[in-house]
């Protein structure tokens, strides 16, 4: 178990690594980035390659006939303990890139410590208490869609496309993505409800109060919050992760006063 969970968190490190040494190689819009803009580069990287293996995780749970969906509170696969694992192992390098970036930048987002926290708890949990069942942790899993799209909208935004067509057409992507979080989480929520008695009777105290604490948490304020303001992004487009900073353009203004300026690649 100690490996795996060393394996996501160094696989997820090198991920942060190869990223800011590609970047640093390939892309002007990096190296014009201030320090701690090009960490949350990095990390969102690290988000995006980590929201592909729990999107294929979490759809894999949902549709694939195993033990997790005949039993969705104490059934488990291989598979299932590999993906708890390497999230966990994920989750702690978030930690410790979020808490590290917060202590050297003097900066503190409450929203995504509180979902941080939750996040690492949660699935040491299902590491400590290993008869828990994995469906819920998969499906969890899968509200890591909306990753990918978020670290392209960022980073594009960044390069200054925000005016563009792919940008505007992963916008709305990435809002539909929130959205179907939205409807997860009330899926979610139903099938605690509908198994009630067995939950009640095999998972732990502590870890129903972790659960329903973020599920709570995830349903009513953060799911919604971050719904809305990536949908305001759509319509206005500033880096509301730094200040709400106006989207860069690419070319000087005397360069667009005079020709046409076509994005550059980042």
């Amino acid at each position: 178990m100690h490996v795996l969970i060393g394996l996501g968190f160094g696989f997820y490190v090198a991920i942060f690594l190869l990223s800011h040494l590609l970047s640093l190689a390939l892309s002007r819009t990096y190296n014009s980035l201030p320090a701690k803009e090009k960490v949350f580069w990095n990390v969102a990287a690290s988000r995006a390659a980590f929201g592909i293996q729990s999107t294929v995780a979490g759809l894999r749970a949902l549709t694939e006939d195993s033990e997790l969906t005949r039993d969705r509170v104490r059934g488990q696969e291989d598979w299932s303990w590999f993906n708890v694992l390497t999230a966990t192992g994920f989750f702690v390098f978030e930690n410790v890139a979020l808490h590290t970036s917060s202590v050297v930048f003097w900066s503190f987002d409450l929203p995504l410590v509180t979902h941080h926290f939750f996040a690492l708890s949660g699935y040491a949990g299902a590491v400590v208490w290993d008869s828990l069942g994995h469906f819920l942790p998969m499906v969890t899993l899968l509200l890591e869609m909306s990753t990918p799209f978020t670290c392209i909208s960022w980073m594009l935004l960044k390069a200054g496309w925000a005016r563009t067509l792919i940008w505007r057409a992963n916008q709305w992507v990435m809002i539909h993505m929130f959205h179907c979080r939205m409807v997860l989480t009330y899926y979610m929520w139903w099938v605690t409800l509908t198994n009630w008695g067995e939950i009640s009777t095999h998972v732990a105290l502590p870890q129903r109060l972790l659960f329903f604490s973020g599920l709570g948490l995830l349903t009513v304020i953060i799911n919604p919050i971050w719904t809305h303001r990536k949908t305001m992004q759509l319509l206005n487009p500033v880096d509301w992760n730094f200040g709400n900073k106006p989207a860069p353009l690419n070319g000087g203004a005397k360069d667009r006063s005079k020709i046409p300026v076509k994005p550059h690649a980042s």
